[in-house]
């Protein structure tokens, strides 16, 4: 490990302090963590309204979604991929929770004089299992991609080239996203889901629909390489690390 890096579990002499330096630390942390798992739980409540983009509808988390990369490679640059793994298992948790939270909610019996109609509440939050299943898999499989990519990456480069480490560990994971979370929802279930007005989507559509999912979010993933040096600059500074 950088002996720079150690700078945050190193016991000091004065060891007030070095409880002011973990603080700060496990503080930074818990912002990035926050953002994280807003965005991950956002972009499941706005994935039902879509946006065309290269003549394709595409769902609005992938305006969000891209983020929860971003957070996580700076998390792993800074705090390590351990660290990252745990806050994407527990964004994984929070996401299980809500969709049972929700569930409960949309089978509770509505009052007569509720301010919002059984209908609306459920064309807003109505579970849709094909959605949620695939992108959780997708989820899932893309972000310990994200995180054992940024690793790899920065092991082969020694610790140098942030942009290299965060754009090709962005991109590789990005991809993994769309094909496995289109392949399951297009592909995969519509085979074994017993309904026979649902058919798999040609190849042809199928390659057209991943090529306008990806060139969208591989944009935002080039787009914020800025954001990452700024992140990590900033989270260093606050927990007093000298950036590499």
């Amino acid at each position: 490990m950088n002996t720079k890096e150690k700078t945050i579990v190193e016991p000091t002499n004065n060891i007030l302090e070095n409880d002011k330096a973990v603080s700060k630390s496990e503080g930074a942390f818990m912002v990035l963590a926050s953002i994280f798992i807003t965005c991950v739980v956002l972009s499941n409540v706005i994935a039902g309204k879509f946006f065309i983009f290269l003549g394709l509808p595409l769902s609005c988390a992938v305006i969000i979604y891209p983020i929860t990369f971003l957070i996580t490679d700076i998390i792993s640059e800074i705090y390590g991929p351990k660290r990252a793994k745990i806050l994407v298992l527990s964004g994984f948790g929070v996401s299980i929770l809500i969709t049972i939270l929700v569930w409960i909610a949309n089978k509770v019996p509505i009052a007569n004089d509720s301010p919002v109609d059984e209908k609306s509440f459920n064309q807003i939050f109505g579970l849709l299992p094909l959605i949620m299943f695939s992108a959780m898999i997708a989820y899932l499989t893309a972000q310990f991609v994200d995180i054992q990519a940024f690793e790899f990456w920065r092991k082969l480069s020694h610790k140098r080239y942030l942009w290299l480490r965060n754009n090709a560990s962005t991109l590789l994971s990005q991809l993994v996203d769309t094909v496995v979370g289109m392949t399951i929802a297009m592909v995969i279930w519509p085979m074994v889901d017993g309904n026979e007005h649902t058919q798999p989507v040609g190849i042809q559509l199928w390659i057209q629909i991943v090529l306008g999912q990806y060139s969208f979010k591989a944009v935002l993933a080039l787009l914020d390489t800025p954001f990452v040096y700024a992140g990590v600059h900033l989270t260093k500074k606050w927990i007093g690390l000298q950036s590499n």
